[in-house]
């Protein structure tokens, strides 16, 4: 099956956690841009980025939106990665009361979503406590 066309262009940064890295001031942009909003440049470099970091803020959802209801309550937060890269993701596998800023995360690619009745399954990225 071949997907939808923002499904195939988000795969780099959703299954090989990929950013770009401007060539011109090597400022990281997670997700890729066009266009580096430091220098202007359009030239970029593909750059993995690292798999652990620290939660810098996260909030805990009460009410989710549909598709979610049965995870919640649940965290998403801001992640500050090891290589200086921050980040949105839902912060898994945690009771809400036990984060706390600072805490030590770990990337672990898992599904997201499952589309309807064909039941087609989104994959990406989300943090557990390290």
């Amino acid at each position: 099956m071949i997907g939808s066309p923002r499904s195939w262009r988000e795969k780099p940064q959703r299954y090989r956690y990929e950013a770009g890295k401007c060539s011109g001031c090597s400022k990281i942009f997670f997700p890729p841009r066009l266009v580096c909003d430091a220098c202007g440049s359009k030239t970029f470099e593909t750059q993995v980025l690292a798999q652990t970091g620290v939660v810098e803020t996260f909030t805990i959802i009460e009410v989710a939106p549909s598709g979610f209801t049965d995870e919640a309550p649940y965290a998403v937060g801001i992640i500050k990665l090891d290589d200086g890269v921050k980040v949105t993701a839902q912060i898994a596998d945690c009771k809400p009361e036990e984060l706390k800023l600072g805490d030590k995360v770990r990337l672990e690619f898992r599904k997201v979503t499952e589309d309807g009745a064909s039941g087609i399954l989104h994959y990406g990225y989300k943090f557990v406590l390290a």
